[in-house]
């Protein structure tokens, strides 16, 4: 068998386009009326118009004047704001392009009520959770967001809370306001010299690092998958977790709303802080359990806290937190400057026109249609690809970084027979989702592995044999990390798992240098163990006591009573007790749980 290599970030083929438009004539479909329940299954008719005729672009949110020129000077730009859900269904079947910021449900009535004629659906910011993405994708609709025109006023946010929380900026003025002068109950703390945690090393806090280092602050970040060498180079360290919320005068949170960071400011860590520690948030509310940080602060372990986003926003009038008088609140001001608004019109507006042009947006967030014969033939092997990409990414301990990661296709096909571009991207989504807030798929993927410093590589090994199966299995590695299960690096010294498809279902088969066999489905247990009777039922017993499903189970040793890894299926997640006991067993060397 023959091995060649390419590089993700220098692909060769052409760019897929997402329709291919003349430069003299626009395709607009014709609205038929049809019964309601054909809809759907319908496709729109086409005909051909002169080249004056432009598309329509529907902006249903206020947007700036730079983006509405850029706008107008391609398409037809309707500005119709404050539409009712049914008056949006209305007009949208006139319309190519649809422009909303966070106050308009795009919901799968929406996009059906667009008779396929809606192109691109474009999101003048960064959450898309307003978006029904599911039924875009269905209808062959784009959708993009404007990620990256907010960083800076996000930043300058971030500080302008730090420094007004230190001073009391806001107590002090309503005080005044009352009629008060109360110059000795509003002593500050100075910032210089103080240690500045920032929890989340992306563009946003970066840039804050950047600022507080020039009010003289000792700057610290934790972020396990931020590159080590950007951090060092504008004089930041990073640590871990523990460190970081431990050590730190301020607390600066930049991290993205996922299951892994829901609630991680909780009693248990919040015990684990410096007394009087500061924090402040403008990047997602849900990262607090609000209901401990009350509690942190009536006990004096957190001083004050300055929040410009919430768990639920608008949050009731009478929270014990806003109405807390160590509490600084803003009403999720951190994109609002007039520079801000108008940087993203600009570049939703670019994104739009784009789009409308045939070309593929970096910052798209759900995929292109993808032809129907490759995706059903490719679609297990996509599921393998996303899950290998989940389960390596989880392998790797905090704070090493990933930058270097191979992804081995061994298949009998030759290299023009099979595209491996969905199963790159579905690799890199997996890498890269469970830590990110950013929406990775076909269009966005090789984008968003360079802008965060991960060179994605492919080797394929050419195997003897049938070429009716596209691949006989997918191997991923991550070099110079370390892990957090040290069974999963292979000889060579990378985080290693392979996998492949059996009856048309995900399997892990390989974890380092073991050989396992388990369903990629619901979540994995891996044991490194002593090779010794009832280790099975030992470890059944347990999770079948707390009411946790075993779904597969297997076994891969080096040889008998000796090592092993015991690869274990489970429909929910155990409970931190139950995973606890696992760990207590003497014959148990080393355990992860991983979630797919």
């Amino acid at each position: 068998m023959a091995a060649s290599a390419s590089s993700s970030l220098l692909s060769s083929r052409s760019p897929i386009k997402l329709t291919s438009l003349s430069s003299l004539t626009w395709r607009l479909p014709v609205s038929v009326s049809l019964p309601r329940h054909q809809r759907r299954r319908a496709s729109p008719v086409f005909v051909v118009l002169s080249m004056d005729a432009k598309p329509t672009v529907l902006v249903a949110e206020k947007l700036g004047e730079a983006g509405l020129d850029l706008l107008k000077e391609f398409a037809n730009v309707d500005c119709s704001y404050n539409l009712s859900p049914e008056e949006l269904c209305t007009k949208i079947s006139l319309c190519d392009a649809l422009i909303v910021r966070s106050g308009t449900k795009v919901s799968r009535e929406v996009f059906e009520s667009s008779g396929g004629r809606l192109k691109v659906v474009g999101r003048a910011g960064v959450g898309i959770d307003n978006v029904d993405l599911g039924a875009a994708t269905e209808h062959g609709c784009l959708v993009v967001n404007a990620p990256t025109a907010n960083t800076v006023a996000a930043a300058e946010h971030g500080i302008a809370l730090l420094t007004a929380m230190a001073r009391n900026v806001a107590q002090a003025d309503a005080s005044i306001k009352a009629g008060k002068w109360q110059r000795n109950k509003y002593v500050g703390v100075s910032l210089v010299g103080k240690t500045l945690a920032v929890m989340g090393f992306g563009k946003v806090g970066t840039e804050v690092a950047r600022r507080a280092k020039g009010l003289g602050m000792h700057v610290i970040a934790h972020d396990p998958y931020a590159p080590a060498d950007r951090a060092h180079a504008i004089g930041v360290d990073l640590v871990s977790f523990d460190e970081a919320i431990s050590t730190a005068d301020f607390l600066s949170l930049h991290m993205p709303l996922t299951p892994a960071t829901s609630k991680i400011l909780n009693d248990e860590n919040f015990a684990k802080m410096k007394k009087g520690v500061r924090i402040v948030n403008v990047a997602r509310g849900g990262v607090i359990d609000e209901d401990a940080l009350v509690r942190a602060l009536d006990a004096g372990i957190v001083a004050q806290a300055a929040l410009d986003v919430f768990t639920v926003e608008p949050p009731p009038k009478d929270s014990k937190l806003i109405q807390h008088e160590n509490v600084t609140v803003t009403p999720h001001l951190g994109a609002s400057t007039m520079e801000a608004q108008e940087g993203v019109a600009i570049e939703i507006a670019e994104a739009v026109v784009g789009a409308l042009r045939g070309e593929l947006a970096a910052t798209a967030v759900n995929a292109p249609m993808v032809p129907a014969e490759v995706l059903t033939e490719l679609k297990p092997y996509v599921t393998l690809a996303e899950k290998l990409g989940r389960l390596a990414v989880q392998l790797v301990a905090g704070g090493s970084g990933v930058k270097s990661v191979k992804v081995t296709y061994a298949s009998a096909r030759g290299p023009d027979d099979l595209d491996t571009r969905l199963l790159r991207a579905m690799v890199t989504k997996g890498l890269i989702e469970p830590i990110s807030s950013v929406f990775v798929n076909l269009v966005n993927a090789d984008f968003t592995a360079k802008q965060r410093g991960v060179r994605i590589t492919e080797q394929r090994v050419l195997l003897d044999g049938s070429p009716e199966s596209p691949l006989e299995f997918i191997q991923v590695q991550i070099a110079n990390v370390e892990s957090r299960f040290a069974s999963a690096m292979s000889e060579s010294g990378e985080v290693t798992v392979e996998g492949k498809v059996k009856d048309g279902v995900a399997h892990l088969t390989k974890v380092g240098g073991f050989e396992v066999d388990v369903s990629l489905e619901g979540n994995i247990i891996l044991c490194r163990q002593v090779d010794q009777p009832g280790m099975i039922g030992t470890v059944g017993s347990i999770l079948g006591e707390e009411n946790v499903n075993v779904s597969f189970m297997s076994v891969g040793r080096t040889a008998p009573r000796k090592q092993a890894i015991m690869a274990i299926g489970v429909d929910e997640q155990p409970s931190k007790a139950a995973l606890k006991r696992i760990g207590e067993i003497p014959a148990i060397e080393e355990f992860v749980f991983l979630d797919l």
